[in-house]
């Protein structure tokens, strides 16, 4: 059975730098993600739909632009359910809010660093200002998504992350890690 792929991959105007799509995004967060339309599912629904079922394959075959960057935020939200995981006491709603925030805008390794986990797969930015570009780009999406992932976490009310959600704290997407 194979992975669950980027709808967003048949894009046609989507930007890239180096062979990642910038895709828009619904936010408020300011950045350089140009804005989706808000009736439709953008990447980070799209992560969060997926992130599931795609954390069980060990395998990924990369289909398109997008799928670069869903591989990214996946392995973004398995950072993110590992940091709420190995707190003492379980944090509240805003603790696991401040805690993601804190990591999205934390120094990360992109595509052509040295210590970016997957630089095999994906082409370094052809620029300086093509570097800055993606690295603002994806902390705006980051940010977002961290925002999106606390709202799912704690939606039933009780005051604690999901069971259904942190038994995925362990599992590692394609057995990586960004290493945040």
């Amino acid at each position: 059975m194979p992975a669950y792929h980027s709808s967003l991959n048949e894009v046609e105007d989507a930007r890239q730098v180096g062979n990642m799509s910038i895709l828009p995004i619904k936010t408020k967060i300011r950045g350089p993600a140009p804005v989706a339309d808000p009736e439709q599912a953008d990447i980070i629904d799209e992560t969060l739909d997926l992130f599931r079922v795609n954390s069980l394959f060990r395998n990924f075959e990369i289909k398109g632009p997008a799928d670069r960057l869903l591989i990214v935020l996946i392995l973004f939200v398995s950072d993110c359910l590992a940091k709420i995981g190995t707190t003492k006491i379980v944090p509240t709603q805003i603790e696991a809010s401040k805690m993601l925030n804190t990591l999205s805008v934390d120094n990360f390794p992109i595509p052509g660093d040295a210590n970016f986990a997957l630089n095999a797969h994906y082409a370094s930015p052809a620029n300086r200002a093509d570097t800055d570009y993606l690295r603002t780009y994806l902390t705006q999406v980051r940010q977002e998504l961290a925002a999106r992932l606390v709202e799912r976490l704690y939606a039933d009310g009780s005051g604690k992350p999901s069971k259904w959600w942190m038994a995925f704290q362990k599992r590692r997407f394609m057995n990586r890690s960004l290493g945040s």
